[in-house]
């Protein structure tokens, strides 16, 4: 096992996989893929074994008849333009070559997560940070950390679409100018119940739009059961969340029109001046 590789990206204590030995030497195989990448040249392909893609295979399936009933229809459009694998682990240079034809956004691999305005800040240049490898084998449904599944089937499916494409550069750009820690964890908070947990109203029913609940098997079938409030940038930005357990709040969008103009104003015009103005 590489430790300095495994160590570099440790796994949370309620990770399915933190006391098997043969998943985190996986992982250090896996990172050390993404540690050749040099930016312009082809993402390295990971050779997944046939028990990786039977998770994704599992995963995708499962969440792709959720989306048909609780995803919002720019994120299902995103998805049919995005095309990727049912059956297989797509490689992401496969994935960021298509993005780049449809959105102008592209892929970069990471070993896994990075610093929070790195990750931010790489939004701005229409590229996405992506990890490579895959949740535990023993709880497909489930993981406490972003993994293939959550980037590609969360973000890849929702940068494919040229509104949510644009937030996301809008974010990064906001991001970069947020000096302060304060501004910065305002504006994460804001992306949290966005880009990541974000709900709106469509067709007389509650929608999402959010990565994370649209990477997430049960909590995208559970997410009506949380307090559904207005979309409000101020509470937004001031609400705590705790990613270890389903989110309690919830903040929805009068409709997907509502979201983008209301989060692309937020994103344009944010600052350190800005986040004073609005806990002020």
């Amino acid at each position: 096992m590489d430790t300095t590789t495994t160590a570099a990206y440790p796994l949370p204590a309620d990770h399915p996989g933190v006391a098997d030995h043969a998943y985190r030497a996986r992982r250090a195989v896996i990172a050390r893929v993404a540690e050749r990448f040099r930016s312009g040249q082809p993402i390295p392909e990971v050779g997944y074994t046939p028990e990786e893609h039977e998770v994704w295979r599992v995963v995708s399936g499962e969440l792709g008849r959720r989306h048909e009933q609780l995803a919002c229809a720019a994120y299902r459009e995103g998805a049919a333009r995005l095309a990727l694998p049912p059956d297989r682990v797509p490689q992401l240079e496969a994935v960021s070559r298509r993005l780049t034809a449809l959105t102008g956004f592209r892929i970069e691999p990471v070993g896994g997560l990075v610093p929070t305005r790195v990750f931010y800040g790489s939004l701005a240049d229409r590229c996405f940070l992506s990890t490579q490898y895959i949740r535990h084998h023993s709880v497909p449904f489930y993981t406490p950390e972003p993994d293939v599944v959550h980037e590609v089937i969360g973000h890849a499916n929702t940068l494919a679409h040229p509104d949510l494409a644009d937030l996301y550069q809008f974010a990064g750009e906001a991001a970069r100018r947020a000096e302060s820690a304060a501004a910065l964890e305002f504006f994460s908070r804001v992306f949290w119940f966005s880009l990541e947990f974000g709900v709106l109203w469509e067709d007389g029913g509650l929608r999402a739009y959010g990565a994370g609940l649209l990477s997430s098997y049960a909590e995208i079938q559970l997410f009506g059961d949380a307090e559904i409030r207005p979309l409000d940038i101020t509470a937004m930005g001031t609400t705590a969340y705790d990613i270890t357990q389903y989110q309690p709040v919830l903040f929805a969008a009068g409709s997907f029109a509502h979201a983008v103009d209301t989060l692309s104003a937020f994103f344009a015009g944010y600052d350190d001046d800005a986040h004073a103005r609005l806990t002020a």
